[in-house]
């Protein structure tokens, strides 16, 4: 190793030990729990409610969900537009203040939702709010991710990024464990009339709490040293910065972290939300069962996301990842068969079973996409590779999913196409370059070095 190189790393842990590395981990999580909850309470109520109060002139019941799916995928086209607008601005302004506006944004927007009348009441009028409310949420959430991320990558030890940076991917599961509990418990302390009628709105209306708690606790933390000197190179020396620097300096980082997103997002909503329509409609189990199993299967997978962010330190980030693409196409051939038997302990392991493989791909993804780009154009990069792939992905998945066991009554295709999503990424994985263990601060001085290389070349 190169004394440079050494002691930029002796810099990076000296900034690491006065940023407070705990602090920033819980302000990334605080946030990040509330603007999750808030996105998959949407993605619960489209199976539970909005099918029946938003979409009440369908053929089928099903027809009536794949309708709600279709709003329910507004959210995900909204992402990258959220990614590329807080991406850019995030890179030139800072993390923190856009993380600041992206809560109340999602925050307002769903507490708006729970004030919606419904198709009974205001006719079409109802889904186009809902869906222009969708978009305001996505557009917020997909700059979210980006910026929670790398507010906890940049401060964190090169040595343990892998576990620290994975603290705000458990915040997901987290956030969809607080809707789910707070859905079952409506759901079960109700009857079905009152909670169509009134209940699910209290759990949107919820969210007016718990995004103040957020936003204060987020105002207690600074952006990373090294994103402060990066900024300042930006500004002084006019580096490049967003969007379309990311496509010409790094189009291939940006490809490959869309390849690694593509198994894992929809391996997630086909486990905890279409799950939700295979149990409610074909085994015809009883919402409130389905939530608690929910419920239990989502903190499970809150527990399992820091672990496996530490195996990834101690492995290397490309046999975890490739572990975990490998298993989840495997997941389709036997988690609805074992939901076809009815039987709650069954139904649990094959959710729980489903979110393990997904953490191995999940938690590791903070830290190799942090790796991959400079700072100066880091929260463009993580954005885009992320929130894009999401509109191909996860936003269709319960669309697809649904769409194939309305035609063929069964869930092998259903399994097949989960299958070949993860050959997808598996191919991602096997090109990805390891990266566990470097240094932001090398990243940078290959960039800078990159730079030099193109001005000198452009000056012969």
């Amino acid at each position: 190793m190169s004394t440079e190189s050494s002691a930029a790393r002796r810099t990076e842990e000296t900034d690491v030990k006065a940023s407070g590395l705990k602090k920033v981990v819980t302000a990334s999580m605080a946030g990040t729990v509330v603007e999750w909850y808030e996105f998959f309470l949407y993605a619960s109520a489209a199976t539970l409610v909005f099918g029946k109060m938003f979409f009440p002139n369908s053929g089928t019941e099903l027809d009536g969900i794949i309708a709600a799916f279709v709003t329910y995928a507004v959210g995900f086209v909204a992402r990258p537009i959220g990614g590329i607008v807080f991406g850019h601005f995030g890179d030139k302004f800072g993390r923190k203040q856009l993380l600041q506006l992206s809560i109340i944004l999602v925050g307002v927007a769903t507490f708006l939702m729970g004030c919606l009348p419904t198709f009974a009441q205001i006719g079409y009028w109802a889904p186009a709010l809902l869906v222009f409310l969708r978009f305001v949420q996505g557009f917020a959430v997909g700059g979210e991710w980006g910026g929670a991320v790398l507010l906890v990558a940049e401060h964190s030890p090169s040595k343990s990024r892998g576990f620290w940076s994975s603290w705000p991917q458990s915040a997901v599961p987290m956030g969809n464990l607080l809707a789910t509990g707070v859905l079952f418990t409506l759901s079960a302390t109700l009857s079905q009339e009152a909670f169509l009628g009134w209940g699910w709105r209290v759990a949107f209306w919820l969210s007016a709490v718990i995004v103040i708690v957020g936003y204060y606790i987020r105002t207690k933390v600074q952006d990373a040293p090294i994103f402060l000197e990066a900024r300042k190179e930006v500004t002084v020396e006019k580096k490049g910065y967003g969007v379309a620097e990311v496509f010409r300096r790094y189009p291939r980082g940006v490809f490959t972290a869309m390849g690694l997103r593509f198994a894992e997002n929809i391996l997630y909503y086909l486990v905890v939300t279409f799950s939700i329509t295979y149990l409610k409609v074909v085994v015809q189990t009883d919402t409130s069962r389905i939530l608690l199993l929910l419920l239990v299967a989502h903190f499970i997978h809150f527990c399992a996301v820091p672990l496996v962010g530490k195996m990834s330190d101690a492995f290397g980030r490309r046999p975890v990842y490739m572990a975990g693409a490998i298993l989840g196409g495997t997941w389709g051939f036997f988690a609805f068969p074992m939901m076809d038997t009815a039987n709650d302990i069954v139904i649990l392991a094959a959710i729980t079973i489903g979110l393990l493989f997904h953490a191995l791909m999940y938690a590791g993804q903070p830290s190799i996409m942090a790796e991959m780009f400079p700072t100066r154009m880091r929260y463009s990069g993580v954005s885009l590779g992320y929130q894009v792939t999401s509109i191909v992905a996860g936003s269709l998945a319960p669309i697809i999913a649904t769409s194939l066991l309305s035609s063929f009554k069964s869930s092998t295709p259903v399994a097949l196409y989960l299958l070949g999503t993860c050959i997808v990424t598996a191919i991602s994985v096997f090109f990805l370059k390891e990266t566990r263990g470097i240094s932001l601060r090398d990243v940078d001085a290959a960039d800078a070095q990159g730079t030099a290389d193109l001005l000198a070349s452009g000056k012969k």
